[in-house]
């Protein structure tokens, strides 16, 4: 990932907090018939190793895990993103030298991908990552609310996949090349946008 030094995010915090927050991830193995990609939900484990470990689970039917990697996965998280119109620039009003640009958070973990069928770490992932998005629910779904029998039916369709963290790469755009003013047009545009989105990236943006 290019990451101009003005946007680099190296807040070990700020990073776990990015791929704790993103629901749907995406990894990317590089293999000899070229890359592979799948968007999945994947869930991170500190207490692992000295970066964590990220584990999910692929479709059986799906090619990713049978091909063998090159190298490391690499895993991204997407935090909030906008658009950013130059009209909210302060600087348009005085040079008109502007163009549009497009802030966003993105983490990029590296480590080398494992697959694995073992049926009871399957169903400890299956377990957490359920657990994970179903907490704040009125009345949250357990994997243990559907009969035995039928999930680990469901189990032999899936592989599991743990990814040990080797490297961690921050990139956090938003608007700090820009001076106090245009941030400050970016910060209001945002805020008064029909997109939640825009909203949620509003406050992000350094005063």
């Amino acid at each position: 990932m290019y990451i101009p030094p003005a946007f680099r995010e190296d807040d070990r915090e700020s990073l776990m907090a990015t791929i704790r927050a993103t629901r749907l991830a995406t990894l990317v193995t590089a293999t000899a018939e070229g890359p592979l990609a799948t968007p999945l939900p994947l869930f991170l484990d500190e207490r692992e190793g000295e970066h964590g470990v990220i584990y999910g689970h692929v479709a059986r039917a799906n090619p990713h895990w049978r091909v063998p990697p090159l190298g490391n996965g690499l895993a991204i998280f997407m935090g909030p993103d906008a658009y950013v119109t130059p009209a909210w620039y302060q600087t348009k009003q005085e040079t008109g030298k502007v163009v549009p640009t497009w802030n966003y958070i993105a983490v990029h973990a590296h480590g080398p991908v494992e697959f694995f069928e073992d049926a009871d770490r399957l169903l400890e992932v299956v377990t957490r990552l359920t657990n994970l998005h179903e907490s704040g629910r009125a009345s949250p779904w357990a994997v243990s609310d559907a009969p035995r029998d039928f999930i680990q039916a469901q189990l032999k369709g899936i592989v599991g996949l743990r990814m040990p963290i080797a490297k961690l790469q921050g990139k956090r755009k938003m608007s700090q090349n820009r001076n106090a003013a245009d941030r400050a047009g970016v910060m209001s545009g945002l805020a008064a946008s029909d997109r939640p989105s825009d909203r949620e990236v509003a406050p992000l943006i350094p005063s």
